[in-house]
């Protein structure tokens, strides 16, 4: 079960929630299908409940929100955001280790 802390964003609300956010956004574009996004999906809510209030957290659903993945070029899922003053700051694709995403943080804090 998904955490409470981790928003929902698409191609309809993306430019609102992520690139006008005042904090940074940890974005996951992920799919249902996705062996490797089921595994990071505990490490994305552990985030979500680790840095709420510091950095906002969320997933696209690139099945059925194609025009925000293929605007940042994503390419393999999952693939990890993260964006600061609506700008891309870094990313990391695969199933990554929980350190890996706190390191991708740690740089816009």
């Amino acid at each position: 079960m998904a955490s409470e802390k981790v928003g929902t964003f698409g191609d309809d609300n993306f430019d609102t929630e992520v690139l006008q956010a005042g904090v940074p956004v940890l974005v996951d574009f992920w799919a249902t299908w996705c062996a490797p996004c089921k595994a990071i999906a505990p490490l994305i809510d552990a985030i979500a409940e680790e840095y709420d209030g510091k950095v906002k957290v969320g997933k696209v659903n690139v099945d059925d929100n194609p025009a925000t993945p293929g605007k940042y070029g994503v390419r393999g899922i999952p693939t990890v955001i993260l964006f600061k003053d609506g700008k891309v700051v870094d990313q990391v694709v695969g199933a990554v280790p929980k350190a890996q995403l706190e390191a991708l943080i740690k740089k816009s804090l």
